[in-house]
């Protein structure tokens, strides 16, 4: 198997040399940018595995570059923030960020997020964050779950509303895989974040939340329904 493949994009020099390091003692392979400008001609020329985008980076700042590397690929993002109350993280999150870690950071605890967000992704998604070949019209129809105009294919890994193909990043599938497997079931945000960001320890909702509002707004607002001081339930 290749070594994973990390984009690592942070201005501060001591910072981005140091987390460089620790990343290749614990195997990966590092591309180590000081800019967002340089960071998105080095995601476009050696197409990482995962990218770690600080959200205050100069000439692209991270939640642009983001936005940039979403519109071409579904690879798995992580922003990096100085501030966890920062409205950037929110930003950053909504550009299409999969998940962030607050700094400063334990190296320890920065590794096991890169780990848990690309177990997420290779269960959605194919090799180069490209999505599986599996065409949904050749699924077993007992892998295709229905809900009004949506339709969930569970094998193939896509989705169809309407009758028109959407779009979905590895996490946004995690996540909606996580209310069709249990549809009209209350799921907490706690639980959720177990289940798709695979967090053994309480997280911030925050990263659900956005989620679902960028899911909504991709299969339909009525959808998933929220239900006040409890979590969210897919409508049937």
């Amino acid at each position: 198997m290749a070594d994973t493949h990390v984009l690592f994009v942070e201005d501060d020099d001591v910072i981005r040399e140091a987390t460089q390091l620790a990343l290749e003692r614990d195997g990966f392979v590092v591309t180590a940018m000081p800019d967002g400008l340089a960071g998105l001609e080095a995601f476009r020329a050696n197409r990482p595995d995962i990218a770690l985008l600080d959200v205050m980076v100069p000439g692209l700042d991270g939640v642009s570059l983001c936005r940039r590397i979403r519109d071409e690929s579904t690879v798995p993002v992580i922003m990096l923030s100085a501030r966890a109350d920062s409205i950037d993280v929110v930003l950053g999150l909504e550009a299409g960020a999969d998940d962030y870690v607050t700094k400063p950071f334990d190296g320890a605890v920065l590794v096991a997020r890169i780990r848990a967000v690309l177990r997420r992704f290779g269960h959605a998604s194919g090799p180069d964050g490209a999505k599986p070949a599996a065409a949904a019209d050749d699924a077993p129809d007992e892998a295709v779950l229905r809900f009004g105009d949506l339709e969930v294919d569970t094998e193939g890994m896509e989705v169809r509303k309407g009758g028109e193909n959407v779009a979905l990043t590895p996490t946004e599938m995690r996540l909606l895989l996580e209310f069709s497997n249990a549809p009209g079931t209350v799921l907490s945000r706690d639980r959720l974040l177990e289940r798709v960001w695979d967090y053994g320890w309480g997280g911030d909702t925050r990263v659900v939340d956005v989620h679902v509002q960028r899911l909504r707004g991709k299969i339909g607002q009525d959808r998933i329904e929220t239900v006040r001081g409890f979590g969210y339930k897919l409508r049937g």
